[in-house]
């Protein structure tokens, strides 16, 4: 039941430093980004693949989402579970989300095995990880307002009181306020607007 709780999680503040492992010829260079959806993972591969267009592999291992995670790991032509397994491993031992690392490998034409491949891209993603600045953030829950214009002070005064934060806002006759509240004071907030006459509120589910 604790987990239900937990309204924090981890995740870079910031894309990494380019790092470097050498194995036996072959160079390592890994990296780690934040990313939000799959279409960002697409595009920062791509960028990679032209920025070392004559490497040999981009492994890659991301993981999306806070409550219910979602992740890939890609060994990209490697034996299988021997780049994208061993990133992604790295990625829950730092315990981050909304994370993406890529390992770029060249060869230097001294197969490493199986050990020795999972070894050096279980190292370079550890480094990326280790250079990127982590940062913890709160999980937060989305609500909508509607209320009329006349009734402005009362939904802007909780919203004060509250420390909410407006995420959007259309002032007209009919107003409608977005905000965003920490998971662990949803229940609090909703109980608050909902016993506010002429006020409705509506969870925004995404």
């Amino acid at each position: 039941m604790i987990e239900s709780t937990k309204d924090t999680y981890k995740t870079l503040e910031s894309a990494s430093e380019e790092i470097l492992y050498k194995e036996k010829n072959s160079k390592f260079f890994g990296y780690a980004y934040p990313v939000k959806n799959e279409e960002e993972v697409k595009e920062i591969i791509i960028q990679l693949k032209k920025q070392h267009h004559s490497a040999r592999h981009w492994c890659y291992a991301f993981q999306l989402g806070t409550e219910t995670v979602y992740y890939r790991a890609n060994d990209d032509g490697e034996p299988n579970n021997s780049a994208g397994a061993p990133i992604y491993g790295q990625i829950q031992s730092f315990d981050v989300t909304n994370v993406l690392i890529v390992v770029v490998r060249y060869f230097g034409g001294v197969k490493l095995g199986v050990g020795g491949l999972i070894s050096a891209y279980k190292t370079a993603a550890q480094m990326a990880l280790e250079t990127s600045n982590i940062v913890e953030k709160t999980i937060d829950v989305h609500y909508k307002i509607l209320f009329d214009y006349k009734n402005m002070n009362k939904v802007m005064r909780v919203i004060k009181e509250q420390n909410l934060n407006i995420i959007s806002q259309k002032m007209e006759m009919n107003c409608e306020i977005e905000i965003a509240t920490r998971k662990q004071n949803a229940e609090k907030i909703l109980e608050i607007f909902n016993s506010l006459f002429e006020i409705t509120i509506k969870k925004i589910v995404e």
